[in-house]
Formats: structure tokens, C-alpha cells, sequence
């Protein structure tokens, strides 16, 4: 028998039709089809052209309104009424809005929707930050997603397989952003193009889960298909809190083929930041001190966790953001507003002079909620910063973790998070 990656495995488990070997094409049947308020009404166009009579299974459709909600324009408002509407007329219970949904895949995992050797389709390209959980999140078209939506299964090619070994732990203000960070800057935005990332190795048990979303988010800005981390005790652990059905972690075989094994020594990275105009671009952020920022953006799907915002407050406790700086902060979800709230993280927040934002994903793609004029500079813990991301085409935008996006609020220029407290001795 053929020794399988685990992305073949997680594939071979959900096939129709097909052998799930690399470079062949497979028909599979995902747990769960994922849409938001801008994917969505294409796929319900597309729906009703191709006359299927009603969804496969509405208990397996998740649709969250979180790109241009809450509602920035009337466009954005038909949208999301379309949405709602889908939902209403199909008995979709799993339709969420702001008040009580979130970021569509941190709320995804939030609700035990996904866990070990889960397969998610979703009309978004980072739905592969379901890989944080053992499990695999693959982005598709809208088209394909009306496909998915009216019968359950998609033809797909299956990937190879890069394994990327973590070894080491983590050193002071390095997070996952910056494992990631340094693995696109190894391999550029296209080194795993037509690849799944296998993540695996000793290291892995050093980074939680929130950690491990970040580094799963951002797989596609390598060009990656799709992404898996290996299951273990702390994803275990994890879906027992989540309320997910028990399954076993899913592991490659002894002597899968990989195209790639990558090797990364997480006790030797520095925090890293990604120069504009890509997450390809990074560098340690000692090598940035001294960039001036006009505004400071914390959230989106990879880095709006509990573990960002404890980070955030971190630096923020008793500190104040500089004059001339702004600063947004964007809990993933309601859930983890409202956990923020009760530790005291959001009075912190605000107490220090930053704005705390409902959860959405408005700033982060140029939609909403906090956009950049021309000339204007930002520091963000997003994971895209082309030209023209988050607002005018003539600013620009710095990708790095919480720690670094805070300690830069709080001195107006990008500092090493180790360096604020000198820092503000010396120029008080």
C-alpha cells in the first residue's frame, strides 16, 4: 500500500471517485461549505441559474456576513440581505452577523465545526487556516462553491505535499506570524504553488492553537493550496473545549513522498517584519527601527485571537498610543469581544487611547472601517500588504505580530517590542 501524506489521507477519507494521490483528480465530499457576504451572493446567483431545487444538507453550510458588515453602503447592505434571505429560505441555521458571528474562519472553529481530518470548502482563500486544526481548508470560485452548494461534492486535483519540520521554542515577542513570516521568505509568494504545507516535527507542541491559525492563515500568501498542521494532545485538548466530535489525529505515513522538507529552528527567529509590497518581503524588525506609522492594525483571520489581544494589552498596560497615531484593534469574534471584555483587555485598549472595533474583516482588504489615505503608512497584523490593500494606492502596509504592531503604536515608529521601555525613559 501506498504511504500517504496527510493531506492524501484527510482526501482519501472524504472521496467519491478518484484515487487521492498526488497530481490526480479526485471528487470529495466536505464537512463543511463556507461563504461570507461577498462570495456568497455569486454562489447563490449561480445557485438558482443552475435550477438546484435546494442546498445538499443546510446543517453542513456556514455563511457569515463579516466583510462589509457591519454594512458600509447600501451595495454592502443588498449583499448581506441576499445572504440572510439564502439563509431564511433554505432552513440555513449556521447564518451569522455582527452581534454574534465573527471572522468567518476563526468563527468556523469557534463553533466545533472543524477538527482532526476535517475537509472545509469555502469561497475564500484563507479557509486554509483550517489547517491549524488538523484538518484541511481549501478556497475555491464562487461558481464551484454553487456546485458544492447544490450537491455536496467538488472535483478537485489533489496537491503535493511540502513537510515544513518545526524544531526549537520560540524565544521573547516570537510568535506564529513570525514562523510563517520567515517560511514565505524562504520560499517566495509562489514556492508552494500546487502544495499543500504539511506542518510537523518537535516544535510543533510549542505553539498553541491561536498560534498555529496565524501560521495556517497565511499558507496561501505562499501559494500554497492548502496547509495541515499534525494532530496532538494540544489540538486534542482543543476540540474537547470546542465541543467536537472525538477523531483521531491524522499523520502522514513512515515514507510519504513530499516534494519538499523544509526545516525551520523556531529558538533562532527574531520577531519579523514583511516590507510592502509582500508577505514575501520579511525581515527582522530591528532591521525596520525607525519607520514611522500613521496608523496600527490589530485583528483579521489570522491574528484576532485572545492570544493577540493579551499580547496587545501586554504592551499597552500603563502606556499610551503616540500622538499622531491610530490604533485598531478587531477581535476575530464576538465570543472572544466578549472574553476580552471580562479580562479587562478592551478597558486596557482604550485606557492607552486605541479604538476597539465589533469583529470584521473591513480594514484589512481596503473595505472598511479603517482605510489609508495616500502617503499614509500602516503596521498591521493582516496577512496581505500589496499595494493598495487597505485603502489608497499610494500607501503601504508593514505585516508583523502583535507584540511588534503594539511596541510601534506606542513609540510611532517600528521598534523592537523588547526596546519600548528604554525607549520611553530616553525620550521622556
Amino acid at each position: 500500500m501506498t504511504a500517504l501524506t496527510i493531506t492524501e489521507r484527510i482526501l482519501a477519507a472524504h472521496s467519491v471517485s478518484g484515487e487521492a494521490r498526488a497530481g490526480e483528480i479526485v471528487t470529495v465530499r466536505p464537512d463543511v461549505v463556507l461563504l461570507n457576504d461577498v462570495s456568497g451572493p455569486l454562489s447563490f446567483e449561480q445557485f438558482e441559474h443552475m435550477g438546484a431545487p435546494r442546498p445538499f444538507d443546510p446543517s453542513r453550510i456556514v455563511l457569515v456576513a463579516d466583510h462589509f458588515a457591519p454594512a458600509p453602503d447600501v451595495t454592502a447592505a443588498g449583499a448581506i440581505a441576499m445572504t440572510r434571505d439564502f439563509a431564511k429560505r433554505h432552513g440555513i441555521s449556521h447564518f451569522y452577523e455582527p452581534g454574534r458571528g465573527g471572522i468567518e474562519h476563526t468563527l468556523l472553529a469557534e463553533l466545533g465545526m472543524v477538527g482532526h481530518g476535517s475537509l472545509v470548502f469555502g469561497a475564500d482563500s484563507h479557509t486554509c487556516t483550517a489547517g491549524a486544526f488538523n484538518a484541511l481548508g481549501m478556497g475555491f470560485g464562487s461558481t464551484d462553491l454553487a456546485a458544492a452548494l447544490a450537491t455536496g461534492k467538488l472535483w478537485m486535483r489533489v496537491p503535493e505535499s511540502i513537510r515544513v519540520e518545526l524544531i526549537g521554542e520560540p524565544g521573547p515577542f516570537v510568535s506564529g506570524k513570525d514562523v510563517v513570516l520567515e517560511l514565505i521568505r524562504r520560499i517566495g509568494s509562489d514556492g508552494a504553488a500546487d502544495a499543500s504545507l504539511e506542518f510537523g516535527g518537535p516544535g510543533v507542541k510549542a505553539l498553541g492553537m491561536d498560534a498555529r491559525m496565524a501560521v495556517a492563515n497565511m499558507a496561501v500568501e505562499g501559494g500554497a493550496d492548502c496547509c495541515v498542521f499534525e494532530g496532538d494532545a494540544i489540538s486534542t485538548a482543543d476540540m474537547v473545549k470546542r465541543g467536537v466530535p472525538e477523531a483521531r489525529p491524522v499523520r502522514a505515513d513512515s515514507g510519504a513522498v513530499y516534494r519538499q522538507r523544509i526545516t525551520i529552528d523556531m529558538s533562532s527567529l527574531q520577531p519579523m517584519v514583511a516590507k510592502p509590497p509582500s508577505p514575501a518581503s520579511g525581515v527582522t524588525v530591528g532591521t525596520l527601527k525607525g519607520q514611522k506609522v500613521d496608523q496600527v492594525y490589530v485583528g483579521n483571520c489570522s491574528n484576532g485571537t485572545m492570544t493577540d489581544l493579551r499580547q496587545v494589552a501586554e504592551i499597552l498596560r500603563g502606556r499610551r498610543v503616540a500622538e499622531g497615531v491610530r490604533m485598531v484593534v478587531v477581535p476575530a469574534t464576538q465570543k472572544i469581544w466578549r472574553q476580552a471584555l471580562a479580562e479587562g483587555l478592551l478597558d486596557v485598549i482604550a485606557e492607552a487611547g486605541a479604538a476597539v472595533s465589533t469583529p470584521t474583516c473591513g480594514a484589512c482588504f481596503g473595505g472598511h472601517m479603517g482605510i489609508l489615505a495616500a502617503g499614509e503608512t500602516a503596521i498591521a497584523t493582516t496577512n496581505r500588504n500589496y499595494r493598495g490593500r487597505m485603502g489608497h494606492p499610494d500607501s503601504q502596509v508593514f505585516l508583523a505580530n502583535a507584540w511588534v504592531a503594539t511596541a510601534a503604536a506606542v513609540a510611532g515608529e517600528i521598534v523592537h517590542p523588547a526596546e519600548i521601555g528604554s525607549l520611553l525613559e530616553t525620550t521622556a
